[in-house]
This record gives structure tokens, sequence and C-alpha cells, in this order.
């Protein structure tokens, strides 16, 4: 596994700077709310830091739900520079895991081209609880962090294009 024994959540500290105009959203599913609450954290600490205070924030049943959500957000906030979305599927004994992560991950990358705002993807897709736990604060670091990270950048380069 690429990841084995890395904290992969270390970002140069710059990429924080002048964002705090920035309008950003987080879009969170409630579906193994253990793990997606502590990604919205590591999230919320970037925004946080970076001192962005215009956050909207919405949640969802599940994972499947999030690119309906984001695409919801963009048309009624149209101000909006990009969205987080955050969800967690665990691999379980049937092909449900397979379809969902199939229509969200396609989905998601729907919404963005169609809005053509970034949206980071921060769903985390594991094969058992224990590596959603190591990659939401565990000794993987946080996702939530490195995808808002990975959101700011891209908001940033699509204001410099």
């Amino acid at each position: 596994m690429a990841s084995e024994e890395h904290n992969l959540s270390n970002f140069e500290e710059q990429v924080l700077e002048n964002c705090q105009d920035f309008h950003v959203g987080l879009v969170v599913s409630e579906w193994n709310s253990e793990i997606t609450q502590a990604l919205a954290e590591g999230a919320k600490s970037i925004f946080e830091a970076a001192k962005i205070s215009r956050i909207t924030h919405r949640t969802v049943p599940g994972s499947f739900e999030l690119p309906l959500a984001s695409q919801l957000l963009f048309q009624s906030t149209l101000d909006l520079d990009g969205i987080v979305v955050i969800g967690n599927v665990i691999q379980g004994e049937t092909k449900h895991f397979d379809f969902v992560c199939q229509g969200l991950t396609q989905g998601i990358m729907q919404v963005m081209l169609k809005f053509n705002k970034p949206v980071s993807f921060c769903v985390l897709t594991d094969l058992n609880k224990q590596q959603s736990l190591d990659r939401s604060g565990g000794k993987h670091g946080n996702k939530g962090v490195e995808c808002a990270v990975a959101l700011l950048k891209m908001i940033k380069l699509q204001q410099s294009v």
C-alpha cells in the first residue's frame, strides 16, 4: 500500500495565504459519522488556518448523495468557489460498495465539470473500519486536511488562469 506507515497530511504553509476571501462548501455524509466528522474537523482546521470565514456546511444521509448535494449547493450559492465532499464507504460482502463508489465518483466529476468549479473528493473507500480510522486522524493523517488543502490549491489555480 502506498500510504503504509506514512502521514500524508503534511503540506506547505504558504497554501493557506490569500484565501480569506474564498467561499467554500463542505458537504458531509452522516453515514459512518465517527469517520466523516473527524474528516470534516480536519478540513475545517485548514479553512480556519487559512482565515476563511465563509463556509457553507451541509449534511447528507450517505456518500451516494454527495453529488446531488454538491450540485444543489453550486446552484443555490452562486459565489461558492469550491466544495469538499466528505464520505466513507467500507467494503462489505456484496457489490453494493462497488456501485456506491462508482456512482458517487462519476457524479462528483460531472458536477465539477458542469459548474467548472473544484470539488475535492474526500471519500474514504476502505476495506475495513481500521483503515478508515487510520486515514481520518490516525497514523496516516487526516484526509480531510489533505482535501481541504487540495481545494485551496485548485481555487487558486482557477483564479490564476
